[in-house]
């Protein structure tokens, strides 16, 4: 897959070799909603098939595929005719004959077609299922199952079409220096892939733009909108309401704490994304009487042979309140946050009744683990939480605060192992109260504290001492790969580079430590890390996928890709934002009316500055220079620069 050019715009997908034809072998073909509905699509020009010389993603919808014919007897051993075939995720391709004969040419083009609508999932399990019949339609072909229907549309309208080979043929005129297309268009139903009430009404993420010394820091933001744009999808039921899909291809649906926590770390492009990913998310709540109350509901993660999944429910719970609350912080306007103030309520509800029994957590519950990151993930939703209730004069937030506060000098305690080398926190600690004392990256989620009002910062799970060891370890050479933030320590019995849970390289993690160590002023090996994940982004093209083999980095190396990772993958595109944004270190308060910045004084990647950012409803630019400081150059009139 990593080798494949993926074109991207949900519910439209097509994956093309680097050769540009479409073959059927393994997942090659055009995909609406989850089925394939072209899997061949092989071009001959002057009965031969055209010699690739170039495959490049133009966006993310779209590949452009370059390749040579010499079709003159007399022509030399130079090639004469130029084959371009530009390729849409909505089931568009144009193929385009150039010539530079120097005389006129006749040239017979052939596009032989097949398909055997099979399911993504079928297709990936390797059960694709047999090349369907074609029957001749209008001016294309058609093909049919008892559960979908393909037809391919051509313009112009082919010289011959040969059913029984899916076989649609050309006689091209080509006068010296001239060209000629064909445009062929996929649709499924009779209905065109990708048509526009498919496709969000808006586009709920800014355009933001970078720029700066490090000549990467452009096209790896460009890249990140790009992906994260191409993986938006509709809820159903509620058509203007859009979240993002966890990746492709693999996971073209939206799982829900992956979609919160894009949204998250995307609200410097605006509150758009977020408020249509809690309006669908509310919908799932539990709302009946029962420990389940107020629990969004979400599948089980798998984390390796030793440990039990985790619940992504649990997390997308933990992260409501805290999604609703800083959206607010960057310009939500009050009318969304009334309407999704409830639901928020009713998560910080399940939150109290959950952590009452035992103080901690348990992921999954209710006799599951208590797990590091779950913790972190509550005592943060507790904090902002609170700060949202206290914010709209709601209820409740004095008793969530005496809660965290409770269990964060708990936590102290029961969740560091100390050791000689200083100490760790624990991975988890198992439903008899034993700690697991593994070193994983999932440890950075306890920097990760929330913002409250005023740019402020909530306080932390750990005191200075265990955050400062914390920091060490985060940037030590067991956790650091050079190219980001493992899974796990190398040293841990458990380790493989490959593991998922176990020292791959998850993206996420890596931006997620970026900022915490960032915000506690640990630059040196925040520095690091955010090097590292941009070194990685440029070895994939500036398309990150959502995880990488943790395999130590070496001077001329680059990153190994993950077999299953999803690429692109919303919460490798979002963190591409976040650790950009985190140079600039923008901490609105727009109900406040200020907006702090507390840049990485490092500068380590030189001068920086970012356009089209959203801060309270208007544009925010803002930009950091080589030394650390950093100005704002484009705010809302009424926005006043804080501390």
């Amino acid at each position: 897959m990593h080798r494949s050019l993926v074109c991207v715009a949900l519910p439209g997908l097509a994956i093309s070799s680097e050769d540009g034809q479409l073959t059927g072998r393994g997942l090659e073909g055009f995909y609406r909603s989850g089925r394939r509905l072209l899997s061949r699509c092989e071009i001959r020009v002057a009965g031969r098939a055209p010699g690739a010389v170039l495959a490049r993603m133009v966006s993310a919808d779209r590949a452009r595929f370059v390749a040579t014919v010499r079709a003159a007897a007399d022509a030399g051993p130079d090639p004469d005719i130029v084959v371009e075939r530009t390729r849409h995720a909505d089931g568009t391709e144009r193929i385009t004959l150039s010539s530079s004969a120097p005389r006129p040419l006749r040239i017979p083009l052939e596009v032989a077609l097949g398909t055997d609508l099979a399911e993504l999932g079928s297709v990936a399990a390797g059960r694709p299922g047999r090349e369907l019949p074609a029957t001749v339609h209008d001016a294309g072909m058609r093909w049919s199952s008892p559960s979908a229907v393909c037809v391919v549309a051509a313009t112009p309208a082919p010289t011959d079409a040969l059913a029984s080979a899916g076989l649609l043929r050309w006689e091209l005129e080509l006068p010296p220096g001239g060209a000629h297309s064909v445009e062929l268009r996929v649709r499924a139903g009779g209905t065109r892939v990708g048509r526009a009430e498919d496709q969000p009404a808006v586009r709920p993420l800014a355009r933001a733009q970078a720029r700066g010394d490090d000549p990467r820091v452009a096209p790896l933001l460009h890249s990140c909108i790009d992906d994260l744009q191409g993986l938006l999808v509709r809820d159903p039921a509620h058509p203007p309401d859009v979240a993002l899909a966890a990746g492709v291809p693999w996971r073209c649906g939206t799982a829900p704490a992956e979609a919160l926590a894009a949204a998250r770390m995307t609200l410097p492009l605006g509150t758009r994304l977020a408020v249509g990913t809690l309006r669908m998310l509310a919908r799932t709540q539990h709302r009946a009487p029962g420990p389940e109350f107020g629990r969004i509901p979400g599948p089980l993660r798998h984390t390796g042979a030793q440990e039990q999944p985790t619940c992504t429910g649990i997390e997308a719970t933990l992260l409501f309140p805290v999604v609703l609350a800083e959206a607010r912080r960057w310009g939500l306007a009050d009318r969304d946050v009334a309407e999704l103030l409830p639901p928020a309520e009713r998560c910080l509800q399940w939150l109290l009744a959950a952590g009452r029994e035992r103080l901690y957590v348990p992921d999954p519950g209710p006799g599951g683990p208590q797990r590091c990151e779950t913790q972190a993930h509550a005592h943060r939703a507790a904090l902002v939480g609170a700060d949202l209730l206290d914010a709209c004069a709601r209820p409740g937030g004095s008793e969530l605060r005496q809660w965290a506060q409770a269990m964060r000098a708990a936590f102290r305690e029961d969740f560091w192992v100390e050791d000689r080398a200083g100490g760790r926190p624990a991975a988890l600690r198992t439903p008899e109260g034993c700690a697991v004392p593994r070193l994983v990256g999932a440890a950075a989620h306890l920097l990760d504290t929330g913002l409250l009002g005023a740019g402020r910062l909530a306080p932390g799970l750990l005191d200075r001492v265990q955050t400062e060891q914390l920091a060490r370890l985060l940037g030590g050479p067991g956790l650091d790969s050079g190219w980001g933030l493992r899974s796990s320590a190398t040293r841990e019995p458990s380790y493989n580079p490959f593991g998922h849970s176990a020292g791959a390289v998850r993206v996420r993690e890596t931006a997620v430590a970026v900022s915490g160590l960032a915000a506690a002023g640990y630059e040196k090996e925040a520095a690091s890390l955010l090097t590292g994940l941009v070194g990685a982004a440029e070895a994939f093209g500036y398309r990150l996928p959502e995880m990488y083999a943790g395999e130590q980095r070496i001077a001329g190396g680059a990153p190994l890709p993950h077999p299953s990772a999803c690429r692109p993958a919303a919460v490798a595109a979002a963190a591409g934002v976040h650790v950009l944004a985190t140079l600039v270190g923008v901490r609105p308060d727009a109900p406040g009316r200020t907006v702090a910045l507390s840049p990485l004084r490092g500068a380590p990647l030189g001068e920086v500055g970012l356009t089209g950012l959203r801060v309270a409803g208007h544009g925010f630019a803002a930009r950091v220079s080589r030394l650390g400081v950093a100005m704002v150059e484009e705010a809302a009139d009424d926005l006043q620069l804080g501390v």
